[in-house]
């Protein structure tokens, strides 16, 4: 027994003491640079300011008879009534082609920024009292055409207005126009009406709404309305649309026919038109 036990001792000394093994060290992680907090101030940033968008309206299109209300402004409502057919055609046929022969046409010369100009159409004028406009003055002309009394007298019964003068035009072809104006004058006073009868091929006639005073007299985006004139048509302006609005028959890029209009109109004799 005894010797056993000096056999394990001897044993245990050769094993020696007992090795601990290190452990590997974990990996080193890498360094988290801190992050600057944003300041919580709120800054000032200056931006230019962005345009509103706008866009150039399409031309509103007229060609349905009846009342057709324009605009409401401070001076009052602008409306525009149409007739087609106010003369049937056969019966417009004939009363083209005596005004055409018969009526006292003549070229009109004004005066414009760069001198004196021929206007590009051919008019008449009847009426008591002269008639003033782009700085040249047409003489009173009191001795109507039967025909032209007639249509007056018709327009009248039909309208319900009274007219003691006409401003006759005839554009020969489609070269021949008027440009943007308003029929505005002192003699006409305030909201004039103005009968317009047309004979002959159909133009176009173009109306634009006048500019705001913050658009600073920028027709750009103003709206616009376009009314066919066929033979034997009556258009009547009303209301505030001289004041408001516009109108022209611009010159055409295809062939046109002649085409008379016959614009009845109030004048007032103490004062003279001044058309622009």
């Amino acid at each position: 027994m005894e010797d056993k036990r000096r056999r394990a001792r001897v044993q245990g000394a050769w094993a020696g003491p007992t090795r601990r093994i290190p452990q590997a060290a974990p990996p080193a992680r890498p360094y988290q640079w801190c992050k600057e907090q944003p300041s919580q101030e709120k800054q000032f940033v200056y931006k230019e300011p962005t345009e509103v968008a706008r866009r150039v309206p399409e031309p509103r299109l007229i060609d349905v008879a009846g009342v057709h209300e324009l605009s409401v402004s401070p001076a009052g409502v602008s409306r525009v009534h149409l007739f087609p057919l106010f003369i049937d055609s056969s019966e417009a046929d004939w009363m083209f082609e005596q005004l055409l022969q018969e009526v006292s046409w003549g070229q009109k010369t004004n005066m414009g920024p760069d001198g004196p100009y021929q206007e590009p159409r051919l008019t008449s004028w009847y009426g008591e009292v002269a008639y003033t406009y782009s700085r040249s003055t047409i003489q009173p002309n009191p001795h109507w055409h039967p025909l032209l009394t007639m249509l007056k007298d018709r327009i009248e019964e039909v309208t319900g207005y009274t007219f003691n003068a006409l401003f006759c035009n005839l554009y020969r072809h489609d070269k021949d126009s008027i440009d943007w104006h308003s029929d505005d004058e002192p003699a006409l006073g305030r909201n004039p009406v103005i009968a317009s009868l047309s004979l002959g091929d159909t133009r176009i006639f173009q109306m634009r709404r006048k500019p705001s005073p913050e658009d600073g007299g920028d027709y750009t985006y103003v709206e616009r309305v376009h009314v066919p004139l066929a033979h034997g048509t009556l258009l009547l302006m009303e209301g505030a649309t001289q004041e408001d609005w516009q109108h022209r028959v611009p010159k055409e890029y295809h062939d046109r026919k002649p085409r008379i209009n016959l614009t009845f109109r109030t004048m007032f004799p103490e004062t003279e038109g001044q058309h622009q």
